[in-house]
């Protein structure tokens, strides 16, 4: 008797080890808390370069705005001149485009890309990987000389650019270090990696990310964030007012 209730202690103790050890949802939580700017402001400016087969390198800069707590954010092209002064405002669901040209505004899709780069907005947006993804599998990995969590999402709406995806995360620190994203039909569509990190008021913000166009052969994009801030930002920032005051100057 005392031998059966030993061998169904043990077992008991595994399961439950294991399920403390394998709380994948509480990862996914922790990476977003890393992340979660809503109590501050963000602001930073986005270097992204560009390179295709056979083109010179494209060079993008934009200054962004965000304010988590309100789903607001905001850019402004800085570079290239023939970009520069366009903007991009964000208030939850909606989003709008400011061409400077003619002075108007249009509605555009969180889905696109920045520029002529294989980044989209989501890759600079508050993004929730718990709110927004289902795990489907788990397990515990290397990548390259880091231990990871090795973690296969699924959208749990059709309002994210990816419907589904793999990503690494660092076990010691909860960092995201790879992220695979594919289509609803399993195909690779791009991969990310983000060699770099930095932080910001205790928070921790991607200082440069690499992110590969598996559809399109050699199409590769370096985003670099600099002049990176938590200082409060004026309300009228957020505004369409503010894009075009700042056109005007």
């Amino acid at each position: 008797m005392k031998k059966i209730f030993l061998i169904i202690t043990i077992t008991l103790f595994g399961m439950f080890s294991s399920f403390a050890e394998t709380d994948y949802t509480f990862v996914l939580k922790a990476l977003d808390e890393l992340q979660n700017f809503e109590n501050v402001d963000l602001s930073m400016i986005w270097t992204i370069v560009s390179q295709k087969p056979g083109e010179d390198k494209s060079v993008t800069k934009i200054q962004i705005f965000r304010r988590d707590s309100e789903d607001n954010a905001l850019y402004l092209f800085l570079q290239p001149e023939v970009d520069k002064g366009q903007g991009f405002l964000m208030s939850g669901d909606n989003a709008w485009m400011y061409d400077p040209g003619s002075r108007k505004f249009s509605h555009f899709s969180l889905k696109e890309n920045i520029g002529d780069s294989d980044a989209n907005n989501n890759d600079v947006r508050a993004t929730s990987y718990a709110e927004d993804y289902n795990i489907t599998s788990a397990e515990v990995g290397m990548l390259g000389k880091v231990e990871t969590y090795i973690l296969s999402l699924e959208a749990k709406n059709n309002e994210v650019t990816t419907p589904k995806m793999k990503i690494w995360v660092r076990t010691d620190k909860n960092l995201l270090l790879k992220q695979e994203e594919y289509s609803l039909s399993d195909r690779l569509v791009r991969t990310i990696i983000i060699p770099k990190w930095t932080t910001v008021g205790g928070k921790y913000i991607s200082a440069q990310t690499l992110i590969q166009d598996n559809l399109k052969e050699g199409e590769k994009t370096q985003m670099t964030a600099s002049d990176i801030s938590n200082a409060q930002i004026p309300d009228d920032v957020f505004t369409k007012a503010y894009l075009e005051r700042i056109n005007n100057k």
